[in-house]
């Protein structure tokens, strides 16, 4: 049968097909009844009597209406299932009893073994008439598929396999599983191979890709299995945990690119839940920043913590609008009960964070608003201190005015002698928190640092792979610049642990694991994209590593301590900074420089305030503030009547 013709049958409308089932189901019904009677008397010219011809048509319009009742014509054969497999056997089984029946009332000759030929012949004809179109009709649809290698043999394996088969994009060819009892075997007719082999199997089996399939809590050395997959030559994806599953978030079957915590090649961290929750459980709690990827995947954890109230504080409402209505769905879905709230408002702004906090009776703050991309910062000098530093200290002082129990702020590696404004303005936060913490018992202030977060806004995990898409080239600023990375969920359960920690003051740093060096990361994504690296050595390669040279105020590799002798907590990933801090009145004053600096916007002042101001700052290149080098200085000398400009709010003035 040609591709056209069975192109043609499938195109028919459904009540068509069943027709055709039917009528063929009549002639292959009446066909088993006159070659069991054939059989019987061995004669295979065999010619029914009256009664005999009444007999087996009553018999084939008694099957075709069992058939009908038992719903075999709804099923669709390109799909068959094992209930249409029983409806057969149960629908043959009755057929044969018909046969007794209809014999007996018609007075009609049917020899003892008739009825038990009848129903083999008939079960033969109907079920495997019905497989082979099927057998057809799905070697038709493989041949249009990519063939696909499974990698996991688990339960999450099997599913993905059963979806693949009934899907129109993707073809399962065998399973790579992690134990070695199920090596050599088959599973449901496809091969099975280790891990070992994983490159010959690709070989064997012509996989067009390799797809993840691991379940959640399988022992796997994720460092050595990324090894592995990088040296094929074919592209490796993965598909939604189990969570994702479960939660109604995706399906088996939505193939993506490998997890941030894949490239990581190591397991995540967990925290304690039992602690965080009983920190969170109940509370009103307010998150500034609630639409970066930082704040937002706070808001998430937080969320199923059931707080009283999660506050939602943020400046741009196209964020605010997305991640209110993505919580508001989880919270239905799974029957939170949390009560939502999505304000919009700037953390600069003290009255209205203090106007928040108290309508809301807020309790356990977390303040992730800043503006944290480096060479923005420094390009934009004035407003990166504005809201890093005059946001961490309004928001604070609301807190304290409001009876906040916690505060807690989301800072960086970045802040650990840093060399852009950046990294700077988050220390000089910390400084003003530290402050805070000392001048008052009320509020318990502390600080969470971590390095750079895998898939946030600032990651080059996206960049780099919408460059390898578009054929390239890859850009990474310097062959020898390393980063130390998380995973967003993984950075938030953990400031969420810490935050319930703090007695007062703290820094809070995160055990990040080893750096890893940001060309390796663009080779393995390279790599994992089923791509070759274009090099002098290998001039016929797919993508091409760049490097651009370090931008305004970057360092080729980022601290999390100042100090070299940081001490233990509770959690073993987590450790606590033994940190100079300042003295309130110190704070104070610089704070009034820096306002008095901002308004007059002169960007000069506020890089020397920040040097002085014991943050560790030591800028590696000239001052870049787009606007101050630009013609910019003329504002810093005031307007002609004599008074500053004013671009923000002093200390003094709230």
């Amino acid at each position: 049968m040609n591709s056209g013709l069975i192109g043609k049958i499938l195109g028919l409308s459904r009540p068509v097909k069943r027709l055709i089932s039917v009528t063929t189901d009549l002639i292959l019904l009446s066909l088993a009844v006159w070659a069991a009677f054939a059989l019987r008397f061995e004669n295979y010219t065999w010619l029914p009597s009256d009664k005999q011809l009444w007999v087996s048509g009553a018999t084939v319009l008694f099957t075709t209406a069992a058939f009908v009742k038992l719903g075999l014509y709804r099923a669709v054969i390109r799909y068959l299932s094992e209930h249409a497999f029983l409806a057969i056997i149960i629908g043959v089984t009755l057929s044969s009893i018909s046969l007794i029946v209809f014999g007996f009332l018609f007075q009609a000759l049917v020899p003892r073994s008739v009825p038990v030929i009848y129903g083999a012949f008939a079960f033969l004809l109907v079920a495997g008439s019905r497989f082979a179109v099927r057998a057809v009709v799905q070697r038709r649809g493989r041949k249009q598929k990519d063939a696909v290698l499974i990698v996991g043999a688990g339960p999450k394996g099997m599913q993905l396999s059963s979806a693949l088969v009934q899907g129109t994009e993707y073809r399962p060819v065998g399973f790579v599983s992690m134990v070695e009892a199920n090596h050599r075997s088959l599973i449901g007719s496809l091969p099975v191979y280790s891990i070992d082999h994983i490159d010959k199997a690709v070989r064997e089996l012509e996989a067009s890709r390799v797809l993840l399939a691991l379940e959640d809590s399988a022992p796997v050395n994720r460092k050595e299995l990324m090894r592995t997959l990088e040296g094929l030559s074919v592209p490796v994806q993965t598909v939604p945990s189990m969570s994702e599953l479960v939660a109604g978030l995706a399906r088996i079957n939505d193939i993506r690119d490998l997890e941030i915590e894949d490239l990581l090649g190591r397991d995540p961290v967990r925290p304690d839940a039992a602690m965080v929750s009983q920190s969170l459980f109940g509370k009103a709690v307010l998150v500034t920043g609630a639409g970066g990827s930082i704040g937002s995947e706070l808001c998430r954890q937080i969320l199923r913590h059931k707080p009283s109230r999660l506050v939602l504080f943020e400046q741009s409402e196209f964020s605010l609008y997305a991640i209110e209505r993505e919580l508001q769905s989880i919270n239905q879905i799974e029957a939170l009960g949390v009560s939502l709230h999505a304000v919009l408002g700037s953390v600069t702004h003290r009255r209205r964070c203090e106007a928040v906090m108290r309508a809301f009776g807020i309790q356990t703050v977390y303040h992730a608003a800043a503006y944290k991309h480096v060479p923005l910062v420094e390009h934009n000098i004035i407003e990166g201190v504005q809201n890093n530093v005059f946001g961490t200290f309004h928001a604070a002082e609301a807190a304290i005015a409001t009876g906040v129990e916690r505060f807690v702020l989301i800072s960086t590696d970045k802040a650990v002698r840093p060399t852009n404004v950046m990294g700077a303005s988050k220390r000089m936060a910390e400084l003003v928190l530290q402050g805070l913490a000392q001048r008052q018992s009320g509020t318990v202030f502390s600080m969470v640092r971590f390095g750079n977060v895998l898939g946030s806004s600032g990651s080059v995990v996206p960049l780099f792979r919408d460059q390898i898409r578009d054929g390239g080239p890859v850009t990474v600023t310097h062959q020898d610049i390393i980063r130390y990375f998380m995973t967003i969920p993984e950075a938030s359960q953990l400031v969420l642990q810490a935050g319930s920690m703090g007695q007062g003051g703290e820094v809070f740093v995160l055990d990040m694991g080893e750096p890893v060096r940001i060309a390796d990361l663009a080779r393995k994504m390279i790599h994992l994209m089923g791509l070759e690296e274009k090099t002098e050595d290998n001039p016929d390669g797919d993508i091409e590593i760049i490097y651009t040279g370090l931008r305004p105020g970057e360092k080729l590799y980022e601290e999390l301590l100042i100090g070299d002798n940081p001490q233990g907590t509770a959690h073993s990933r987590i450790m606590m900074a033994r940190e100079v801090s300042l003295p309130w009145a110190e704070v104070e004053g610089f704070l009034n420089k820096f306002s008095h600096a901002s308004q007059a916007f002169d960007c000069q002042a506020v890089i020397e305030l920040l040097k002085q101001a014991r943050t560790g700052y030591a800028p590696n290149g000239e001052l870049a503030d787009l606007v101050w080098c630009n013609g910019g200085q003329e504002a810093s000398e005031g307007r002609p009547d004599g008074k500053v400009l004013k671009f923000g709010v002093s200390p003094q003035d709230v």
